[in-house]
């Protein structure tokens, strides 16, 4: 599969469970969570509703002529596995008691990997001034 591919399929994947966890949180997850942890949750489909949609924006914008390209889009694909899925898995681990610790680190690093996918983003505009 290609990276235009992937970048397509996967901000419609990511688009679609975005709106059906903000449903199962809003309806599903609103007594069951307290106000701290209902905001975390939120966060997650904020910010996996967002790189959805730069996903397919890249998707049916980018040449993908360059190796640059396919680093962004995998930069935002893994991030927001890592980021989004790992604030899902520890808000109802704390909602049924447990805390699943190897997942605390999880989070930051998907952060980091959307960081550097909007660094490179940065970069591919600015690379093409100069």
């Amino acid at each position: 599969m290609g990276t235009i591919f992937m970048a397509q399929l996967m901000g419609a994947l990511y688009g679609l469970l975005a709106v059906v966890f903000g449903a199962f949180g809003a309806h599903a997850l609103k007594k069951k969570l307290t106000p701290e942890l209902l905001l975390s949750f939120e966060t997650g489909v904020k910010y996996q509703m967002y790189h959805a949609i730069i996903l397919l924006i890249l998707g049916f914008n980018l040449n993908f002529d360059k190796p640059l390209d396919s680093w962004i889009v995998n930069c935002f694909i893994f991030g927001t596995l890592l980021f989004s899925f790992s604030i899902y898995a520890l808000c109802l681990g704390a909602a049924k008691g447990s805390k699943p610790r190897f997942l605390g680190p999880v989070t930051p690093i998907g952060g980091l990997l959307l960081v550097v996918g909007w660094a490179l983003l940065l970069y591919s505009f600015v690379a093409n001034l100069i």
